[in-house]
């Protein structure tokens, strides 16, 4: 998918003693969101790598003890595979230790109800997706549940 920066060096997911440390992937649509969940797990020092395919998201989750996936219902088929991948019966995360949250449009009202019925554990609307995104990011990389549940906000 185009305009999804590259994941970074495997030397800043590895923790000091060279164990894969904790991360939360993401699907985003556009680079300006990329950079921005990116940039914005960098400052608050939760990692934040992307995956493309579920493909990508099976090998994220081999090498590395992923705990979250943030997805951009800007693009809808990534953003559902990926959710159903991980939620689906007999899925990539049986356990349901990866918390899902998607993001899109507030008009995506479909789009939401979607990725609520795929097993996201919470869809926020865009501005409240940015405006909690570093709160975000340090809950879902071990505080409590993410807050948003399945409708806009």
């Amino acid at each position: 998918m185009p305009g999804i920066a590259p994941p970074d060096s495997a030397s800043e997911t590895q923790s000091p003693t060279g164990e894969s440390a904790a991360m939360i992937v993401y699907s985003a649509a556009d680079l300006v969101w990329s950079t921005r969940i990116q940039g914005t797990g960098k400052q608050v020092g939760g990692p934040c790598r992307p995956v493309r395919s579920v493909e990508m998201l099976k090998a994220r989750l081999a090498d590395s003890d992923v705990r979250a996936a943030i997805v951009d219902l800007e693009n809808p088929t990534v953003a559902l595979e990926v959710i159903r991948a991980l939620r689906s019966e007999g899925g990539l995360d049986p356990d349901k230790k990866v918390r899902i949250v998607a993001f899109g449009p507030h008009v995506a009202v479909e789009l939401f109800e979607q990725a609520a019925a795929a097993g996201a554990d919470a869809v926020l609307a865009r501005g409240a997706f940015d405006r909690r995104l570093p709160q975000l990011i340090l809950e879902l990389n071990g505080g409590p549940e993410p807050a948003g549940g399945a409708a806009p906000a």
